[in-house]
């Protein structure tokens, strides 16, 4: 089960440096390459092409990743958000790591973990675990996680918005402990529209040590209703003197992408939601910021090949039941907006056994005729 090797083989040759311009000057096919772009660095790390892939409770795991890097063109890739206790509990309980660090150890670099909670203490444990230990490229913190059971159940995430004095503690904290490995926060507007403190955060965050700050473009209380708002993510960068800004919110496109990071308002992007049913649209990214032809999507028959590697993957690491019920959602993604998708998705939906899923592939992923 392999994907067409000319579709996956990465582009030859390094990454093209890109100039400002008017952010409406999108390209549609081809582009004109960016002329000034510099490479992002955080801390030491570069990240090269300044596209990043964010991390997705739930769907950034190593088969992810995996998908993610055979296509290529994700100067960043992430894990899945970890929680610092869990972490340390199942340690000391087993000897064993989360599953979320599946992978971690033996995967190509560069890498960052995500890690949430609002104890420091845990919080930098873990991190200092993770950059010694693991020698993870990145630690990044999360403060923009907006699901109540993380917000309202663990007073973790974004509901520590509310606190610019506690994210600056947690950050120090974090820091000093990974040195020299770079520690960088994630963070959403505000708590809701009427407590937009981003700037705020973004000042505390890099007077505590942050080697760069990523913001969602939406409230904690928003989710992911509306729009994000770019304007708002623009108004924070003057305040920052050091680091660079990261970006995220709707980057749907690669013509997008090209746009934003054109009007120089972020040093970088972060693209979450659209990469779960495009996995490949990093490549075009990377493509279009160097002004070449931007490759096209995979025909849905490269796309049930990919589905299929991906699924044999997670079953390797999870087994035939868990791993099952866990690419339900992952098969979801794959059909998103094609015809025939409501079908597949209703039927994926109840699959119990690896036949079973294989059979709904079969029969009712979307086909090319």
């Amino acid at each position: 089960m392999s994907i067409a090797s000319d579709f996956l083989s990465p582009p030859q040759g390094g990454f093209e440096s890109a100039t400002a311009a008017d952010p409406s000057c999108a390209p549609s096919g081809h582009s004109s390459p960016l002329a000034h772009l510099r490479p992002l660095f955080i801390g030491p790390v570069k990240i090269d092409p300044p596209v990043l892939q964010a991390p997705m409770a739930g769907f950034t795991n190593f088969a992810y990743r995996q998908v993610v890097r055979e296509f290529g063109g994700a100067g960043l890739t992430a894990t899945e958000m970890v929680h610092a206790r869990g972490f340390l509990g199942i340690h000391e309980r087993s000897g064993d790591f989360p599953d979320r660090l599946w992978g971690v150890r033996d995967e190509p670099r560069p890498l960052a973990v995500q890690i949430w909670d609002n104890d420091p203490v845990a919080l930098a444990e873990v991190g200092a675990r993770l950059a010694h230990e693991f020698q993870v490229s990145i630690v990044d913190i999360n403060f923009g996680c907006p699901v109540k059971q993380v917000t309202e159940k663990a007073h973790s995430g974004s509901y520590l918005l509310r606190q610019p004095e506690r994210v600056g503690q947690i950050v120090r904290r974090v820091v000093e402990a990974c040195k020299p490995t770079p520690v960088t926060a994630k963070i959403r507007l505000g708590c809701t529209r009427d407590s937009m403190n981003a700037i705020e955060i973004a000042k505390t965050v890099e007077s505590a040590g942050a080697a760069a700050l990523t913001v969602h473009g939406r409230t904690a209380q928003e989710y992911f209703r509306g729009q994000a708002d770019w304007e708002r993510i623009a108004e924070i960068k003057p305040h920052l003197a050091r680091i660079p800004l990261i970006g995220n919110g709707d980057l749907e496109s690669p013509e997008r992408v090209v746009a934003i990071l054109r009007s120089r308002i972020v040093d970088g992007v972060m693209i979450a939601r659209a990469a779960l049913a495009k996995p490949w649209i990093f490549r075009q990214c990377r493509a279009a910021l160097r002004g070449e032809p931007i490759p096209p999507d995979p025909t849905p028959d490269e796309e049930r090949q990919l589905l299929l590697k991906h699924f044999q993957l997670v079953l390797d690491r999870f087994g035939p039941e868990r791993g099952v019920i866990l690419m339900r959602k992952f098969a979801c993604c794959y059909a998103q907006g094609k015809p025939g998708s409501r079908d597949f998705r209703a039927n994926v939906a109840t699959v119990a056994t690896p036949e079973e899923f294989l059979l709904v592939v079969d029969r009712y992923f979307p086909r090319t005729s």
